[in-house]
C-alpha cells in the first residue's frame, strides 16, 4: 500500500502521509514523499498543493524504534535524504499548505515549518521540536526553518526548552498561521490553497525564490556537519538508552 496518497481537483492538489496511525517517518515514507513532490513540480495542472496526514497525526516524526536496527551509514544516507526533502519543500516552486491535522512533533514539524502557510487543528494536537527533551539534536536546516516561523528568539525558546504548544500557542509564536476545528480544517485549507493558486505562478515562484535561496544557499553550507554532529549525539550511550525506550504504535 502507498504511503502517501495523491489527489487532484481543480488545480489544488492533496498530499497525504498514510503510514499507520502516528504517520511516523521512516526511509519509504521520506522516499515516496519526495518523489510525489519532484512529480507534482512539473505538474502545469497543480496549483499549490496541500500537505496533511491521515487519522488523527500529522506526523509523530522518525520511526525511532525502526532506525535503532540501522547501521550507521545506513541512517546517515536517511538522514541526509530527509534533510534534502525538506529543504525541496521550502524551496519547492508552488505554494505549499500544511494542513495540520494532528501532532506534529520532531520531524513531523520540520515538515510543516517548510510549507509557506500552516493551518492546525485546535484541541488535543501539539506541535513541537522535542528533540532536546530525549537528548537529541536537531539540524542546520531545521533551526533555519523554524527561525523563518518565530523569529530567533522564539526558536531559541522553543528548542532549548522542548514544550510542546497547542494549535493556539503556535499561533502566538508564529509557528501556524490559522488555527481551526478538526471539522472545518479541510475546507479552510483548500480555501486558502485555491487563494494560493490564484497568484501569478512565475511570480510567485521568482519572490519565494528571491526570500528562501539565501537562506537554503545558507543551509546547504552547514547540514552535512550538523547531520555528523546530530549522529553523535544520537549514538551517544545516554541518548540510545532513552531512544530505546521510545514506543511508536505505527500500525
Amino acid at each position: 500500500m502507498s504511503l502517501v496518497q495523491v489527489s487532484e481537483q481543480s488545480g489544488i492538489a492533496r498530499v497525504v502521509l498514510n503510514r499507520g496511525k502516528v504517520n511516523a517517518l521512516n526511509e519509504a515514507l521520506v522516499g515516496e514523499l519526495t518523489s510525489c513532490f519532484q512529480e507534482l513540480e512539473s505538474d502545469q495542472s497543480a496549483r499549490a498543493v496541500i500537505l496533511t496526514g491521515q487519522g488523527k497525526f500529522f506526523s509523530f516524526g522518525f520511526d525511532i524504534p525502526e532506525f535503532l536496527n540501522y547501521a550507521k551509514s545506513d541512517f546517515e544516507r536517511y538522514l541526509l535524504s530527509f534533510t534534502q526533502l525538506y529543504t525541496h519543500l521550502f524551496l519547492f516552486p508552488k505554494p505549499i499548505i500544511a494542513a495540520v491535522n494532528g501532532h506534529a512533533i520532531a520531524g513531523g514539524c520540520m515538515l510543516a515549518t517548510a510549507c509557506d502557510h500552516r493551518i492546525m487543528v485546535s484541541g488535543k494536537a501539539r506541535i513541537s521540536l522535542n528533540e532536546i527533551t530525549f537528548g537529541a539534536s536537531v539540524f542546520a536546516g531545521s533551526v533555519e526553518l523554524l527561525r523563518c516561523c518565530v523569529g530567533h528568539r522564539n526558536a531559541e525558546r522553543m528548542l532549548y526548552s522542548g514544550a510542546m504548544y497547542s494549535a493556539e500557542q503556535a499561533q502566538e509564536l508564529g509557528l501556524v498561521d490559522l488555527c481551526c476545528s478538526p471539522e472545518e480544517l479541510p475546507g479552510v485549507a483548500l480555501s486558502v490553497a485555491q487563494e494560493f493558486g490564484r497568484k501569478d505562478s512565475e511570480a510567485f515562484k521568482s519572490i519565494k525564490i528571491l526570500l528562501r535561496r539565501p537562506i537554503a544557499e545558507e543551509i546547504r553550507k552547514r547540514e552535512k556537519q550538523s547531520i555528523r554532529e546530530f549522529m553523535d549525539i544520537w549514538y551517544s550511550e545516554g541518548t540510545w538508552k532513552n531512544l530505546e525506550e521510545i514506543k511508536i504504535h505505527s500500525q
